[in-house]
């Protein structure tokens, strides 16, 4: 679920995001309406993210909105993952339900 407050994001985290979601640069910024060259300049830092906090906002909104969780600091450190899923997953057709009426 999207989250509405701002929560710290960081550089490293921006790069492993976009890299699930399969975004370039410019996917990024056109989902989140802050400009490429922001959005290099915050992938370029391992930490925090040196943008405006409308900016951080933003791009984690339109990431959350892709499907990807931001984990905050702990023991571990930061980190994403893909969502969990609200629905029932489909597994699609067991092969002894295949035939020619539901190929294609």
């Amino acid at each position: 679920m999207p989250s509405d407050d701002f929560k710290l994001i960081t550089g490293s985290q921006l790069r492993a995001v976009r890299a699930l979601v399969r975004w370039n640069v410019d996917d990024l910024a056109e989902s989140s309406r802050v400009a490429p060259d922001t959005i290099v300049q915050a992938e370029a830092e391992d930490g925090p993210v040196p943008v405006t906090a409308a900016d951080a906002r933003a791009l984690r909104l339109a990431l959350e909105k892709a499907g990807v969780e931001f984990i905050p600091e702990d023991s571990a450190g930061v980190g994403v993952r893909f969502a969990k899923r609200s629905g029932k997953v489909d597994e699609g057709l067991r092969p002894d339900q295949l035939s020619s009426d539901n190929d294609g």
